[in-house]
């Protein structure tokens, strides 16, 4: 009995009873169980985690495919990537969160490549044997382009992140849009005509050509002949960017350049110009850094030569000159002062001597000495004076003066 059955089959049920329903009628049937699927690998993911997500193709017809890390490795299966056959046995439920039928994968049997694959293959076979993917043919990217192309759809979100990247790394390039059709089968003329308009415009100096990622199908328009002929013919040089790092198409190794994603495209295409002015900054640094060490190198070769003025200066010469006179008065001085107090210890010993033989020493005793006073001669004999002489007696206390009236002669042998 189903769950449907024990609700006696209302008019209306929730959501979540609906999921059950299917996920319990699903679950119930034993072929879907136990069953055998083949088709082509499309959209192939392969997480960090181990567990692998695809789509199983074939025709119009397809179903998503959860293989997990323990059925891989209990399996031994080799890797899953777009474009292989591949015959799984699995079981089919109904993934409530989702709402979406899934075939949980127990093992997978490869059959070779898929139809999708092996167009890949011979056009890429093909193109590589006329030189389209030559390295030699690849033309450098403009290193400061001022107008960039971009061939992708006008509602993309890879468009608005080609040109918020541009706008955030280069401010003052300029982007064309030339709007293409990127999924579908009117896709790959669409893109070429695109590609056609920027040649015949001229001005843009790099192309990006763009969309972002999806399945193999959802891609194929990049894998297409016109467009891999349109990118080998254009004058100007041009970036594929198209899906995820994973994913490769015929554009990718016919363009000039090939970036992972759309974004990573926009970021080859021009320089950035933060690191332009990081650059400024550190030259200006360096140059402030070589100013001052020349500054210093010049500050001291102009002290050094103004030691060596001011050593040679006349001005230093008489300094010198005025400090060895100095040193002359000083010696000189010295001199005199020695020479001065020998003198002056001179005189006083003449002095005393002098002072021993003075008459003064004599008067003092009560000695008297006698003077003409017509020329100060000492009298000592009475030869020396005549009558009438005006003479000065010298006495301790002072002096006396007397005339000769008169003398008497002492006679000899008294």
């Amino acid at each position: 009995m189903h769950l449907l059955d024990t609700l006696g089959a209302p008019s209306a049920i929730s959501v979540s009873a609906l999921s059950a329903y299917l996920k319990e009628l699903l679950e119930t049937n034993d072929i879907l169980q136990n069953i055998w699927v083949h088709g082509e690998v499309s959209n192939c993911k392969t997480y960090p985690s181990g567990h692998c997500y695809f789509t199983l193709k074939e025709g119009e017809a397809q179903i998503s495919c959860v293989f997990f890390k323990f059925a891989r490795l209990r399996t031994s299966a080799p890797p899953l990537r777009d474009g292989m056959a591949l015959a799984v046995n699995g079981r089919v439920s109904f993934y409530e969160r989702d709402g979406k039928l899934q075939l949980y994968v127990e093992s997978v049997t490869p059959l070779g490549e898929g139809a999708l694959f092996q167009r890949f293959e011979q056009l890429k076979e093909q193109l590589a044997a006329e030189g389209l993917f030559d390295p030699e043919r690849k033309r450098p990217l403009p290193t400061q382009p001022a107008v960039i192309g971009i061939v992708t759809s006008p509602q993309a979100a890879a468009l608005r992140d080609m040109v918020r990247t541009l706008r955030n790394r280069y401010p003052l390039v300029r982007v064309i849009l030339s709007p293409a059709l990127v999924q579908g089968e009117e896709a790959p003329g669409s893109i070429a005509a695109a590609l056609d308009r920027l040649n015949e415009h001229g001005e843009a100096d790099v192309i990006i050509v763009g969309r972002g990622g999806g399945s193999i199908e959802e891609l194929w328009a990049f894998n297409e002949e016109v467009v891999a002929r349109a990118i080998a013919h254009s004058r100007i040089p041009v970036i594929s960017g198209v899906g995820h790092e994973t994913d490769f198409t015929i554009a990718d190794f016919v363009a000039d350049h090939r970036a992972s994603t759309p974004t990573g495209a926009a970021t080859v295409a021009v320089p950035d110009i933060q690191s332009w002015l990081d650059d400024v900054q550190e030259k200006q640094q360096q140059l402030q850094i070589l100013m001052q060490d020349h500054l210093a190198d010049r500050t001291e070769q102009l002290l050094y030569a103004q030691r060596e003025l001011e050593r040679v200066s006349p001005r230093n010469l008489i300094v010198q000159r005025q400090q060895l006179l100095d040193d002359c008065v000083e010696r000189l001085q010295t001199y005199m002062q020695y020479n001065l107090s020998l003198r002056t210890e001179r005189l006083r010993g003449v002095a005393l001597q002098l002072h021993s033989l003075s008459p003064l020493l004599t008067i003092a005793r009560g000695y008297a000495v006698l003077r003409r006073d017509e020329d100060q001669q000492i009298i000592t004999s009475s030869q020396q004076v005549q009558p009438g002489d005006a003479l000065t007696v010298q006495v301790q206390d002072g002096q006396i003066p007397v005339e000769v009236r008169s003398f008497a002669k002492e006679t000899a042998g008294k």
